[in-house]
């Protein structure tokens, strides 16, 4: 099976925690160069030093807000300009919690922007760099909720499925160019976000956290909550040339949790 990145240059967003990280030691591993993207300089060199050099890799930082989705474009339209980018993991932190109905309009706007605008600049400016080449992997960390609404999420679930509508209709229109579009549906992850929304359930029902950790687990066939790793190396998977001919999906890594087909 061919996993080797080696000379591909990899830009993973939302890289200075959790799953991001994770997707960035997996590419690096792969022999990829890796440019870590988010708001806080500190913590993403952190990252970029505990990152694993195999080939000799010479690995980056950048940091942006994807709240700010034109700047976010302008600042990677210039990364790709000096060093063309051929693999983008899109992931950015979810949405506040709380119920559809009583969300604020401007809650939608915000998420909208900061996921699926967001994404949209950062594909824009890299994907001259894959048509040059002929190749490139765009997979965005999206939820499982764009196939089952998550209660209590809903500006997430709203949002989320706008996102994979658009990598959908993506992955058709670049196919030709040698690029895939594909999206990562990740469980319950031990990370900052799982402990939001564990803190905001156990609030919203008088429950310890661990009661409500427990009972999220009990509807888990694995009976576990995943850890960023595992979710990483299905990412890193979906960008190498051993996927090639996988295109449009939407992929669950939640331990079998979800009940649809």
């Amino acid at each position: 099976m061919d996993l080797n990145l080696t000379g591909r240059h990899a830009l993973v967003c939302g890289a200075s925690a959790g799953i991001g990280r994770a997707a960035a030691h997996e590419l690096a591993l792969l022999g990829a160069e890796v440019t870590v993207l988010a708001r806080r300089a500190d913590a993403l060199q952190a990252v970029v030093d505990a990152l694993p050099r195999p080939a000799g890799q010479r690995h980056a930082a950048v940091t942006a807000d994807a709240a700010q989705p034109a700047a976010l474009g302008d600042r990677v339209a210039a990364l790709a300009g000096e060093h063309a980018v051929q693999i983008l993991v899109n992931n950015t932190a979810g949405p506040p919690g709380g119920a559809a109905h009583s969300a604020d309009a401007a809650a939608f706007v915000a998420a909208f922007e900061r996921h699926l605008l967001a994404n949209h600049a950062l594909v824009q400016a890299v994907l001259p760099g894959m048509r040059e080449a002929g190749w490139g992997r765009v997979v965005n960390v999206v939820s499982t909720s764009v196939r089952e609404p998550i209660a209590g999420l809903g500006v997430s679930n709203t949002v989320r499925g706008a996102v994979a509508a658009w990598a959908k209709t993506l992955s058709r229109e670049l196919a030709a160019n040698g690029v895939t579009v594909n999206n990562v549906l990740p469980g319950y992850t031990r990370t900052a976000r799982l402990e939001q929304i564990l803190g905001d359930r156990a609030a919203a029902s008088g429950e310890s956290v661990e009661q409500v950790a427990a009972a999220m687990r009990a509807g888990v066939p694995a009976g576990r909550f995943a850890e960023p790793a595992e979710i990483a190396a299905v990412i890193a998977f979906l960008c190498s040339p051993a996927a090639g001919y996988v295109n449009g999906v939407s992929l669950a890594v939640d331990g079998g949790r979800m009940q649809s087909i």
